[in-house]
């Protein structure tokens, strides 16, 4: 094998060697993302009482209704998010909820509790609009559907 043959077949394997670290970080990030979305809606489910009372204390209209999305909100875009179907438009999706959710549930920025929750969930849509800008990687339902 010649210099430059050799050469060749070691970039290729190190292109190949980054993009499998490349697809499993992208797959990892995908599953912590989804964790917290996924456990939220469950335990929605396990107390709906005391959430549709949570809800409703911050004036949001048809508390029962926004219960119900909430659960299916997060719980399906969890489950999207893990198998990397149509991620781009449910992290978007995610993201928006993230946002809305700060400002509606955790806007009282001189409670600390608050103020880590409220940032936590502007951390998490920064999160996902990285899934939105570069996709879901080729471990992935989306990688799949070409």
């Amino acid at each position: 094998m010649t210099q430059s043959a050799a050469t060749t077949a070691r970039d290729t394997q190190e292109l190949s060697s980054a993009g499998a670290t490349t697809a499993t970080a992208a797959l990892v990030g995908r599953v912590s993302l989804s964790a917290i979305f996924i456990l939220s809606g469950i335990s929605k489910l396990s107390a709906p009482a005391a959430m549709i009372g949570y809800i409703g204390s911050v004036g949001l209209p048809f508390p029962q209704l926004a219960l119900v999305l909430a659960i299916v909100i997060e719980i399906a875009g969890g489950i999207a998010l893990i198998a990397g179907y149509r991620t781009r438009t449910v992290a978007l999706g995610l993201a928006v909820f993230s946002v809305i959710t700060a400002l509606a549930f955790h806007n009282n920025l001189g409670d600390q509790n608050q103020f880590i929750h409220f940032f936590k969930n502007i951390a998490m849509a920064g999160g996902l609009l990285q899934l939105v800008a570069f996709g879901a990687g080729r471990f992935s339902l989306d990688a799949r559907r070409g």
